[in-house]
């Protein structure tokens, strides 16, 4: 059955699922995760009687993204080439690139001002992800 944590109370390591309109109790032992149970978790779970056994988490339960670019060198783009959109397209944002191109192509090189608020934007941590949502190194 899909059901979702209504409560769960780490003392007692009781908690109870939802599923549609039925409730089932559950202990910490019937869970398989290696997280926690959290209120308001979907999950997957065999029935016995009124109890919930063999309890997962709904689809997997991923890891934290792993950082694949470097803010320093997305920085460093940004600082010296940032009239052209360098360090968007480093991060994966293609179409803001190609906007800053095109700003500083209409602008006569005022565009770059973009590129260097973004290099300080980049420097202290204000943009820190790219396109895909991963961390920057």
């Amino acid at each position: 059955m899909i059901g979702y944590i209504e409560s769960y109370d780490p003392d007692n390591q009781n908690g109870l699922i939802k599923s549609e309109e039925t409730s089932y109790t559950f202990h910490l032992n019937d869970w398989m995760p290696q997280v926690p149970p959290e209120q308001a978790d979907e999950v997957t779970f065999e029935v016995e009687d009124t109890m919930a056994r063999q309890i997962n988490l709904v689809g997997a339960h991923l890891p934290p993204p792993k950082a694949v670019k470097y803010k320093y060198v997305a920085g460093a783009l940004a600082l010296f080439l940032g009239f052209s959109g360098m360090h968007r397209f480093y991060l994966g944002f293609y179409w803001l690139g190609i906007a800053q191109l095109a700003l500083t192509a209409v602008t006569v090189g005022y565009g770059a001002l973009w590129g260097f608020v973004e290099a300080i934007l980049l420097f202290t941590g204000n943009i820190n992800k790219d396109a895909k949502g991963r961390p920057l190194k």
